[in-house]
């Protein structure tokens, strides 16, 4: 393999698709291939996708139209797309019809046989298509290019049990397999060795992890595990189902001292009906319980959530029972989104669509009101002592450095390039809905 071979990696979607890329650039990295930023000086150019919206495979269509002309100019470029949206027959046929210049097809159970299906493509020039319909345990460990030196990705379980009806992740990711206590462990030890700093666990239902091995292994076990990794300073995780958040995990995060006092725990609607017609396991009440249990039990941690906004059969009256919990629990941060119909799923099929319109205005008063309760909620933090993990250079003003809390708020700071890396404490001077401004308390 020469040394002057490049690829560059498009990623959609969610973390763990952003740690998916990060394992095709190590296998791609350990072929030879150095990264690179133009997709002119690219030999290999990957396509991540997501299927969970339908503005996500809108945004691969065009991109894949975009990508034409590089082909046309670079007959050798290999083009392959693989990810969520390859799981579903319609997506791959329509891409191997219409995009002739794309060269490879993969999916998500398949990722660890990209090096196989490059040098296939390399000796024969032929179009390449594997996707395999059902995984074959779990993705083996695989080497990683990290973007950052001191923050890293750590999956602890693959696939989904819950079947949320507009959900289609289980049938693209397949069920829930659990990763061995020990390879995760023997990872955060590795990372930490390399000068990670921070890990953020990762899994569609992490508080799963263990259901499929033996009955002593437990998603808390696992935290209480991993904050014994001696150089490890902090411990994230995402996403916690609601209807499994343990008290047992919430002793976990108030008491170990490495684990981040940020939740993040999707309701997704504040409505009893909407709840049950998604299948997801809890109610209102449920949910309004223990979230005010965290509350409670860790003063200062910061809860955030994900609502799904124009869920087929939504009345007003159901949409007024998510802004009055949003108004009840003064969430630190909510992740919105317009229900976006997935070919396979049940809600799909329902004959009481929303109309697009009514969904755009249900959206804009969610976001309005969250972004004003988070606007609220920071500016009481102004005069405060925070503890950020320095990450770098602002990506919008490099003269400025940023870092996090362990409450997951991005945080301004004075440069200071020889803190990059380190935990400081700073004094919070000023504060936005999303962002707060500091200065370093010198020791």
């Amino acid at each position: 393999m020469s040394k002057n071979k490049y690829y560059n990696i498009i990623t959609y979607g969610c973390q763990m698709n952003e740690h998916d890329s990060e394992r095709l650039a190590g296998m791609l990295e350990e072929m030879g291939y150095q990264h690179t930023e133009e997709y002119k000086n690219a030999d290999i150019i990957l396509l991540n996708t997501c299927i969970i919206r339908e503005n996500a495979e809108l945004k691969v269509y065009g991109k894949l139209g975009e990508l034409k002309r590089y082909k046309r100019e670079n007959p050798d470029l290999i083009i392959g797309i693989g990810g969520c949206m390859m799981q579903q027959d319609a997506p791959v046929d329509e891409v191997y019809k219409k995009y002739r210049h794309v060269d490879l097809i993969f999916g998500t159970h398949n990722i660890h046989h990209l090096p196989d299906l490059i040098r296939k493509i390399e000796e024969t020039r032929d179009r390449v298509v594997e996707v395999w319909d059902e995984e074959e345990g779990l993705i083996p460990d695989l080497p990683s290019q990290r973007e950052s030196e001191y923050s890293a990705w750590i999956s602890i379980i693959q696939g989904c049990d819950n079947f949320c009806t507009y959900c289609i992740v289980p049938y693209v990711r397949g069920r829930e397999r659990s990763r061995p206590i020990a390879s995760i462990v023997n990872e955060a030890e590795r990372l930490a060795e390399d000068g990670v700093k921070e890990i953020t666990l990762l899994g569609q239902n992490v508080n799963s992890f263990g259901n499929d091995l033996d009955k002593d292994i437990t998603f808390p076990k696992l935290l209480e595990e991993l904050n014994k990794v001696e150089k490890l300073k902090r411990i994230r995780f995402m996403t916690s189902h609601p209807r499994d958040f343990s008290d047992a995990l919430l002793d976990k995060i108030k008491n170990l001292n490495k684990v981040a006092n940020h939740i993040h725990l999707p309701v997704q609607s504040g409505s009893n009906k909407v709840l049950k017609e998604m299948n997801r396991g809890y109610t209102r009440e449920y949910y309004i319980e223990r979230v005010k249990n965290i509350q409670e039990e860790i003063p200062g941690a910061s809860v955030s959530t994900d609502f799904i906004v124009g869920f087929p059969g939504e009345s007003e009256e159901d949409f007024q029972k998510t802004i009055d919990l949003v108004k009840e629990l003064k969430f630190d941060m909510a992740y919105t989104f317009i229900y976006s119909p997935r070919s396979g799923t049940p809600a799909a099929r329902r004959d009481d669509q929303i109309d697009d319109d009514v969904k755009k205005e249900r959206l804009n008063r969610l976001m309005e009101l969250q972004n004003k309760i988070s606007y609220d909620k920071n500016q009481k933090l102004i005069g405060t002592t925070q503890e950020i993990l320095v990450t770098g250079p602002s990506n919008n003003d490099p003269e400025v450095y940023e870092g996090r809390t362990s409450t997951n708020k991005i945080c301004f700071i004075d440069m200071r390039e020889d803190l990059v890396g380190e935990i400081v404490k700073i004094k919070v001077e000023s504060a936005k809905s999303w962002t707060l401004e500091g200065k370093i308390i010198e020791e």
